[in-house]
């Protein structure tokens, strides 16, 4: 009986093993047919033919259009290179997925901060290829005052591919069945009328350590309104919200009527507002920017020339024809593309492109925001989505004194001010505000270290926590 038990058990065994060596094959052959995933784990080179690495914020569809057309074009053939492989890990994983993958070749998308903290932690290889350098000599320095380009000691670190606006999208007929005014600003977002429906979110946001685009409009507001009344404005349009786990779930959320709004980058709004009539974009006047998003060549790139070739076809007329796409609808840093017959056939994208570079934008400091961007991330998490029901009540508490006259207009100004101003506590028995230099003095400490934003957020959830309870309990009566 001990025999028989054995062998059994010695023939499970080896069963278990055999299945386990198939699905590990079929995994790896589903890896390698399916040219990449969410940030899944690469799989091994062909022995013949060069496999570039890229690590982006784009979304699938711009993986497969890419893949397929890159792959059948003359540079391709020409570098042997016979796949692309992509990788897409959260903007707040990127430095730790380069160095942990180690040989990933190209960054592509996700915010001139994010490539500028990219060039700060020494990860940018300079574009020296000459007939990449030529190419993106066809491309403006700048456009609308922000930088297509980042050239230092006179090397090129990266090159926008795209350009980009930033607002919010809209679902008219919620917005109409809701009874809610037009919004043209940020600060309409924030209004009390948005308000008047609570605790039924109006708009949808995400948060922006899962979010490069809405990190950008955070930085937009603060940089536009000046820090204290930024985080006023923010935090009341996070209270008429709701937050989300990305942009592209924020974006679901207005397109199936489950908020009126959401903010967003231009091209969901272009998207939206063909694949669900009666959604649109809306870009704040004077109270945004365009921006250049990056690609640019990794030091731990095993394929230098190869890497540069994928680049130099990225921004030539051939490359830019990815951004016409209706499944993509991104507007091109290269307006020579709309005088392709692909390009004539998008008159639409063409308007908003026009539209975008005619748009007055504000002034905006990359720097500035690259010095306070990871304080910023993980204070909004902290203290506008971890505690968003204790959040909302308070704002509620707010509205309702106020729209039933219980409070003067001057004291819901004060209330408001009180609800976003930036916190202070107290720590080792000193009182800390989050002041803008304060968020600069921790923002590498932040970046650094899992410990600094654990400890940091614990402080920031409580001390909101009490901050919101303390309002509705002043306004109760």
């Amino acid at each position: 009986m001990i025999r028989r038990g054995v062998s059994r058990l010695v023939v499970i065994g080896a069963i278990i093993i055999v299945l386990a060596i198939v699905a590990g094959g079929l995994w790896v052959y589903y890896s390698s047919s399916q040219g990449g995933g969410g940030g899944g784990t690469e799989t091994t080179t062909p022995a013949k033919g060069i496999v570039l690495k890229i690590i982006t914020r784009h979304p699938s569809t711009i993986w497969i259009l890419t893949k397929e057309h890159f792959l059948k074009s003359d540079i391709a053939k020409k570098y042997n290179i016979v796949d692309l492989k992509f990788l897409g890990p959260a903007p707040v994983l990127w430095i730790d997925t380069i160095n942990r993958v180690g040989d990933i070749d190209v960054a592509w998308g996700g915010g001139p901060t994010l490539f500028d903290q990219l060039i700060k932690s020494d990860l940018l290889e300079p574009i020296t290829d000459p007939d990449t350098l030529k190419t993106i000599s066809e491309i403006p320095d700048s456009v609308g005052g922000s930088p297509l380009k980042r050239v230092i000691d006179g090397k090129m670190y990266w090159v926008a591919a795209a350009i980009a606006s930033f607002g919010f999208i809209v679902n008219g007929p919620v917005l109409k069945k809701l009874g809610l005014p037009e919004p043209k600003t940020w600060e309409d977002l924030a209004s009390v009328d948005f308000a008047k429906l609570l605790p039924k979110p109006v708009i949808a946001y995400a948060r922006p350590t899962t979010s490069t685009s809405h990190t950008r409009i955070y930085e937009i507001i603060l940089q536009k309104f000046g820090w204290d009344k930024g985080w006023e404005i923010i935090t009341r349009i996070a209270a008429n919200g709701k937050p989300f786990d990305g942009s592209v779930e924020a974006l679901t959320a207005v397109e199936t009527g489950d908020t009126a709004v959401s903010i967003g980058i231009d091209f969901y709004g272009y998207t939206a507002q063909i694949e669900y009539p009666g959604n649109y974009y809306v870009l704040p006047y004077n109270e945004s920017i365009i921006n250049g998003d990056p690609i640019a060549m990794l030091k731990t790139s095993k394929h230098k020339e190869a890497a540069q070739a994928f680049i130099r076809w990225v921004v030539s007329v051939e490359g830019q024809k990815i951004w016409l796409d209706k499944r993509v609808n991104r507007l091109p840093v290269r307006e020579d593309v709309f005088q392709t017959p692909e390009g004539k056939q998008r008159p639409d994208l063409y308007k908003s492109y026009k539209d975008a570079l005619n748009n007055i934008g504000i002034p905006f400091n990359d720097s500035l925001a690259l010095q306070i961007e990871f304080s910023m991330r993980y204070y909004f998490d902290a203290v506008l989505a971890d505690v968003h029901d204790d959040l909302v009540q308070a704002w509620k508490a707010i509205v309702d004194a106020y729209t039933s006259g219980r409070i003067t207009q001057e004291e819901f100004e004060h209330w408001a001010y009180e609800l976003g101003k930036p916190l202070s506590w107290e720590e080792n028995g000193e009182v800390k505000t989050f002041t803008l230099q304060f968020a600069m003095q921790i923002n590498e400490q932040l970046y650094k270290s899992a410990e600094a934003q654990s400890h940091y957020q614990q402080l920031w959830r409580e001390a909101a926590r009490e901050r919101y309870r303390s309002i509705v309990q002043a306004l109760s009566g």
